[in-house]
């Protein structure tokens, strides 16, 4: 029996792209039947949102698509979040930047980007400036369904 797989969605604020990406990720693993072998968390690396609901944009737009949105707080990554992750898939290469901060180092190669495993790797837009929830959904799926590709061909599920 496998430990269940670790998984924390970072962006800046953890009420936008975080949240999207740990709502789509959970529906997706639940579709797959796939939800017993993961446990999916956001966090921010910034404090700035600490205590808020998730955006109501990205509220909307999972709505949109029939993708379940609890209420929840926003929350800042920890340094003991590295250690009870086994993946911490940041949006964007200034997530990158503060999360080393907080953590300091990345000795077990946990932190990637969430499209780092698609075929055409890039940050994922913040729609908090963008306004664009449209186009940072279809990054986000792009983002979940490679990840899960990648989980799949290196036989870790």
């Amino acid at each position: 029996m496998r430990n269940e797989i670790k998984v924390l969605m970072i962006c800046h604020g953890n009420i936008c792209r975080s949240p999207m990406a740990e709502y789509v990720l959970q529906d997706m693993v639940c579709k797959q039947h796939m939800d017993s072998l993961f446990h999916i968390e956001s966090a921010a690396t910034s404090r700035e949102e600490i205590g808020n609901d998730v955006h109501y944009g990205t509220k909307g737009k999972l709505a949109e698509v029939g993708i379940p949105c609890p209420q929840r707080k926003a929350r800042q990554v920890t340094k003991a979040d590295y250690e009870d992750f086994d993946w911490l898939l940041i949006m964007d290469g200034n997530n990158r930047r503060n999360l080393m901060r907080i953590i300091g180092s990345d000795p077990q190669g946990k932190v990637h980007g969430l499209l780092d495993f698609a075929s055409r790797p890039r940050d994922i837009a913040d729609p908090w400036y963008t306004g664009n929830f449209d186009v940072t959904y279809d990054d986000v799926v792009e983002g979940c369904e490679t990840f899960l590709r990648h989980l799949k061909e290196t036989g870790a599920i």
